[in-house]
C-alpha cells in the first residue's frame, strides 16, 4: 500500500509547517529548507530499520516542495488549501510528482533515473545488498579470539572501461525498453491465480539505463561492466563472541557501477563442544569422580580448560559430594567482550560407582559395611513378601500400553483435546 503524501485527503496539513518555513518565505528559503529535509530523510541516509518511516517523510516534504516552489500552485494552496489538489473535489495537480526531476534540479542527480536519462544526470548511487553467510567457529576460538584469513571471489568494476561496459570514447545508446531508467515493471506470481506488479532491474541494460552494441563493448568485461576478482580478506572474531553475532566487512560485497558496495556479513555459529556447554558468559561441564572421592575428598585436575589450562579442585574430607550437586568456580567462564572479566564455570557432579563384584570376599564387605552408615529403620508390616525384581528398568516405560493419558507426553495433549471436545459439546 502506498504511503499517503501531503494531499492524502486532509485540509489541515500545513505545507509551510511541514517544511519549517514561514508563509511569506522566499523561494530561496523554501529551497534551502527542502534541501535540508530531503538530505535528512533520504531513505539511503538512515539505518535499514528506519527506512519505511523515512521514505514516508521524504515523499511528504518532496511533494510539499513541488507545490510551494511553483508560484501558481502556491497561490492555489494559499487560497484553497489542499482541496485545490484533491481530484475527488474537482481539483488535482495533473501528473504525479516526479521526485527524480526535483532532486536532479536540487542536487544535480536523480534517485531512480538512469545515466543520461530523464533525471538530468547520473542517478544517485544506491547501496548494494549485503552478502550474508554462516561461519562455524569452535568454542576454543570464541574463548581465545581468532583472526581468519581467506580469499574472497567477488565482482569488481572493470578497470579497463571504468564500469561503462563500452570501449573508450564510444557513447552508449539509451535502453529503449526501460527508457533509460534502468528499471521496468514486471509481474510476479505470489499465489495460485494471484500476481503482483513490482519494479525489476531491466534485463537488457542490467539496470544501467544504457547499452552498447556488441562491437562497441569493452573487450575485458564483454559489456558486463564488472569482472571477477579474488581478493585476500580477513575477519577478526573477538574473544567472548557469541552465537549469532555478526562480523561485518564494510563495502566488501560485489561491486556495481550504479551502487556503493554492500557489506560482507559473517554470522557466527558456535560448534558443539565435547566437554563444555555455554549459556551467555557461563560454562558448565561434568565433574566425574569416583565413589571414594565423593566420600573421602580429593585434590586433582578435574577438567582441561579451553585455553589448555588444567582446573585443579581441592575438595576436603568430611564434605560428601552427591550426584547432581553443582560446584561453582567463579571467573573461569567465557571472557566478557571489551573487558577482562569472565563468567563462571559450573561443575555438575557425576559419581562413577564401582563395577559389580569389586570386593572379593565377605570379610571385605563386612569391613566396608562397618565404615558406612547403617540402613534406615525397619518398616513394620503384618505380612512380608520376598519378591523378585529387575535391576535395570526404565522409569520412562511406566504406564506404557495402559491407556492412561498421563503416559509419556499424552497427558497434556489429550487434556487439551478433551477440553476442546467439551467446549464443542457445550456449544
Amino acid at each position: 500500500m502506498a504511503s499517503p503524501g501531503p494531499g492524502a485527503g486532509s485540509d489541515d496539513i500545513d505545507l509551510y509547517e511541514l517544511l519549517g518555513v514561514d508563509k511569506d518565505a522566499s523561494q530561496n528559503d523554501i529551497k534551502k529548507a527542502y534541501r535540508k529535509l530531503a538530505l535528512q530523510h533520504h531513505p539511503d541516509k538512515v539505518p535499514e530499520d528506519q527506512r519505511v518511516e523515512s521514505e514516508v517523510k521524504f515523499k511528504s516534504v518532496t511533494q510539499a516542495y513541488e507545490i510551494l516552489r511553483d508560484e501558481e500552485k502556491r497561490a492555489l494552496y494559499d487560497r484553497h488549501g489542499m482541496a485545490a489538489f484533491d481530484s475527488s473535489r474537482g481539483g488535482g495537480m495533473g501528473e504525479e510528482v516526479d521526485i527524480n526531476d526535483i532532486l536532479a534540479q536540487m542536487f544535480g542527480m536523480g534517485v531512480g533515473g538512469g545515466m543520461g536519462g530523464p533525471g538530468g544526470g547520473p542517478r544517485r548511487p544506491r547501496r548494494g545488498a549485503d552478502e550474508e553467510s554462516k561461519y562455524s567457529v569452535s568454542l576454543e576460538d570464541l574463548y581465545k579470539g581468532k583472526t581468519v584469513k581467506f580469499a574472497a571471489n567477488k565482482n569488481v568494476i572493470c578497470a579497463t572501461c571504468k564500469g561503462t561496459g563500452g570501449k573508450e570514447k564510444v557513447k552508449p545508446t539509451q535502453c529503449d525498453r526501460c527508457k533509460g531508467h534502468g528499471m521496468v515493471e514486471a509481474f510476479r506470481q505470489v499465489g495460485p491465480g494471484l500476481v503482483t506488479r513490482e519494479s525489476a532491474v531491466c534485463d537488457r541494460c542490467q539496470g544501467s539505463g544504457n547499452y552498447f552494441k556488441e562491437k562497441d563493448r569493452c573487450k575485458k568485461c564483454k559489456g558486463n561492466r564488472t569482472v571477477p576478482e579474488t581478493k585476500p580478506l580477513e575477519i577478526y572474531i573477538p574473544r567472548g563472541s557469541r552465537q549469532g553475532e555478526r562480523i561485518v566487512l564494510e563495502g566488501e560485497a560485489d561491486q556495481n557501477p550504479d551502487q556503493t558496495p554492500g557489506n560482507l556479513v559473517f554470522i557466527l555459529e558456535e560448534e558443539p563442544h565435547e566437554v563444555f556447554n555455554r549459556i551467555g558468559n557461563d560454562l558448565s561441564a561434568d565433574l566425574d569422580i569416583t565413589l571414594a572421592e565423593a566420600l573421602c575428598g580429593f585434590s586433582r585436575v578435574v577438567v582441561k580448560h579451553l585455553d589448555g589450562r588444567g582446573i585443579h579442585i581441592n575438595h576436603p574430607r568430611g564434605k560428601v559430594l552427591r550426584p547432581g550437586q553443582v560446584l561453582k568456580v567463579e571467573g573461569e567462564g567465557m571472557p566478557v567482550k571489551r573487558g577482562e572479566a569472565k563468567g563462571d564455570l559450573y561443575l555438575v557432579v557425576k559419581i562413577e560407582f564401582p563395577e559389580d563384584g569389586w570386593l572379593k570376599d565377605d570379610a571385605a564387605y563386612e569391613s566396608l559395611q562397618k565404615l558406612l552408615p547403617g540402613p534406615p529403620p525397619e518398616i513394620k508390616a503384618e505380612e512380608v513378601d520376598d519378591v523378585a525384581y529387575e535391576d535395570d528398568a526404565d522409569i520412562d516405560e511406566m504406564g506404557a500400553n495402559s491407556g492412561d493419558p498421563r503416559f509419556g507426553d499424552g497427558w497434556e495433549d489429550d487434556d487439551d483435546e478433551a477440553g476442546g471436545q467439551a467446549q464443542c459439546a457445550q456449544q
